[in-house]
């Protein structure tokens, strides 16, 4: 039995297909599961202890993809509870845990190149969540109380609307629409992007491989480009013209006071004002798992989404 906590967002949905043609029996965890083919389903919430114990019996391996919202409060609420009874029940079961995390825990200074050993340093309040129970679970993963992993993406982007990652929401969308693009603080310095099929394809093998527990890898992303550059790429995809506008601090500062998301971003958009790299050598050297190349990974999105060159 292969479990998803949190089967309810982008990450689990691309997830789902590449478990399911491993043969794997699977278990759906979320407030409102939906059904997925032979799936079983199960309603939990997992800030609830005896929820989360009876979500994860029977598992072979759970993989924690849940999507709080994008809200620090929720995070510093939620978060930290969240893991401790995953942790708790993962190891009274003897389930293996997969860790879907991010990079917001990474020292800033150290982005143009972030591998698996980039210093923790946080500068934000949904950063400072992260690194916490990151943290939690690396030192129940030293006591051996539970095998796990960490297995970090870049921010994301796939297909499979209404909501698949952070380049959906700046260019996909806007432009499919006949708006512009947004970028965050400058347009010129480089940044890199997981798509979501590759760390579903990622992630399911790690799972299964025994070598790949205790520790923390990036999961498969491709080449850093420059907001201008990506902006054009979807574009091109796209079949449309690249208008892009950019967002600096004091113009999302006052647009946050009118759209919540917007209010949520600001302390992250240092992401957009340096060179944000991504480094997933590790796992294509010893896993042999590459990246999408990116020209087809956003033509796929095109053809999914929006019905272009399909």
């Amino acid at each position: 039995m292969h479990t998803l906590l949190g089967s309810g967002g982008p990450v689990a949905r691309a997830l789902l297909p590449q478990l399911q043609a491993s043969g794997h029996a699977l278990r759906l965890v979320s407030r409102n599961p939906q059904p997925y083919r032979e799936a079983e389903t199960v309603a939990a919430d997992l800030t609830d202890p005896e929820a989360t114990d009876r979500a994860v019996r029977g598992s072979r391996v759970c993989y924690l993809t849940v999507g709080l919202p994008y809200r620090a409060a929720v995070w510093e609420r939620d978060w930290p509870r969240v893991m401790e009874n995953v942790i708790a029940a993962c190891a009274r079961h003897g389930a293996r845990l997969v860790f879907f995390d991010n990079v917001y825990m990474y020292d800033p200074e150290r982005m143009g190149r972030m591998t698996e050993t980039t210093p923790v340093r946080p500068v934000s309040r949904k950063g400072r969540v992260r690194a916490r129970i990151a943290e939690a679970l690396l030192k129940a993963m030293e006591r051996g109380e539970v095998e796990a992993l960490i297995a970090r993406s870049a921010d994301f982007f796939g297909y499979g609307k209404p909501w698949s990652g952070v380049l959906n929401f700046l260019a996909f969308e806007p432009l499919s629409r006949g708006k512009k693009a947004i970028w965050f603080a400058s347009a010129e310095q480089p940044h890199n992007f997981t798509y979501l099929p590759d760390a579903a394809r990622a992630l399911a093998h790690l799972g299964a491989s025994d070598e790949a527990y205790g520790e923390v890898w990036h999961l498969p992303s491709g080449e850093a480009r420059t907001g201008r550059a990506w902006v054009e790429a979807v574009a091109r995809a796209l079949g449309v013209e690249p208008r892009l506008q950019l967002i600096t601090r004091p113009m999302a500062r006052l647009a946050g006071l009118f759209n919540p998301l917007v209010r949520e971003s600001v302390e992250m958009i240092y992401q957009y004002d340096r060179p944000y790299v991504f480094d997933s050598s590790k796992i294509a050297e010893r896993f042999g798992l590459e990246p999408t190349p990116t020209g087809a990974a956003l033509a796929e999105v095109a053809r999914q989404d929006y019905g272009v060159g399909g």
